[in-house]
């Protein structure tokens, strides 16, 4: 069997390290699909990293830390949420089950027919992409938040200075974050 969990994974942080072993873990003969949402999206504060970047991420990411069967595959939005899963669907391999925290994704996929789950989030205050994004346009303190190939790869990005002007750009962030 196959599962899909999506996110946008902006960044790829130590919370969403945690879900994918918790996943792995508890059926650790199935393959887990990590669908990157937003993926047409960059470089804004909302979603700051490529699709290509953010695969990256999850690549280093799970490579360093031993995760396998879990392949990580862009989704671009198309903001209709009555054929969403079908799209969802229509780009990725087959996969029977779905792992989701956002009650919406739950609601489509369930309506679709699919059975969901709900891994358990980890820190979460601690481990969510805004409060990593925070840290890193502060450039302080963003580091112990994310793997360390993570980490190195968004050194070689550059993410603090783009994050930093992202911040100053956007009418959503929150100022002096």
């Amino acid at each position: 069997m196959r599962g899909l969990l999506v996110g946008r994974f902006q960044p790829f942080h130590l919370g969403h390290l945690a879900i994918v072993r918790e996943v792995r873990a508890a059926r650790p003969d199935d393959e887990l699909i990590l669908g990157v949402g937003s993926a047409q999206a960059s470089y804004t504060w909302k979603n700051p990293f490529t699709s290509g970047e953010r695969l990256e991420m999850i690549h280093r990411a799970l490579g360093g830390a031993r995760v396998e069967r879990v392949l990580a595959l862009p989704i671009p939005d198309i903001d209709r949420h009555a054929l969403w899963v079908r799209y969802v669907e229509s780009l990725l391999p087959r996969f029977e089950r779905i792992y989701t925290n956002n009650p919406l994704t739950r609601r489509l996929f369930e309506d679709a027919g699919y059975a969901v789950e709900s891994p358990k989030l980890v820190e979460r205050a601690k481990f969510e992409g805004e409060v990593v994004r925070a840290r890193l346009a502060s450039g302080a303190g963003w580091e112990p938040l994310v793997p360390e190939p993570v980490a190195a790869y968004l050194r070689e990005l550059g993410a603090p200075a783009r994050l930093g002007i992202l911040r100053d750009r956007s009418p959503t962030a929150e100022p002096g974050a």
